[in-house]
């Protein structure tokens, strides 16, 4: 014969639940996931950030080389950046926007756009800037011996 064990009460009924940590390591699960693949889509959209930056200066450049050239005009470092562009289409620079403004002295090739996104709703702008002096002809104040 068995004898029936009394109900336990408030206190003990409050420690049984406090001591029983069945299905935590679920909930704890349910929480730290998309905390994780948030962490790591950021690590991801920073990394295409940099090397969008990259890319947009790396067209800057190229743009710059060819617009100081003698004889060069803003028109070809505008061209040749695009060329640039056009060559690394798939990239991660989106919507490209080149800006060469060129004067007796100097250049300066802009570059502008946008990041392909990975965090949603997370628009990152990119903009590299290249200036350097017109290539022109000098005459010698003395000559060369």
């Amino acid at each position: 014969m068995t004898t029936a064990q009394p109900a336990p009460g408030r206190g003990q009924l409050r420690q049984i639940l406090r001591d029983d940590d069945r299905g935590s390591a679920t909930a704890e699960l349910a929480v730290a996931t998309p905390l994780l693949l948030l962490m790591l889509m950021l690590i991801v959209q920073f990394a295409l950030w940099s090397h969008a930056s990259h890319v947009a200066q790396a067209a800057a450049a190229q743009g710059l080389g060819a617009a100081r050239m003698r004889g060069g005009t803003g028109a070809d470092g505008t061209r040749e950046a695009r060329e640039l562009l056009a060559q690394l289409a798939g990239g991660p620079l989106g919507d490209p926007l080149v800006e060469t403004t060129r004067d007796a002295t100097s250049v300066t090739v802009t570059v502008r756009g946008t990041v392909t996104p990975v965090v949603p709703f997370l628009v990152l702008p990119v903009r590299a800037v290249a200036v350097g002096p017109v290539e022109r002809f000098t005459p010698a104040d003395r000559p060369v011996a």
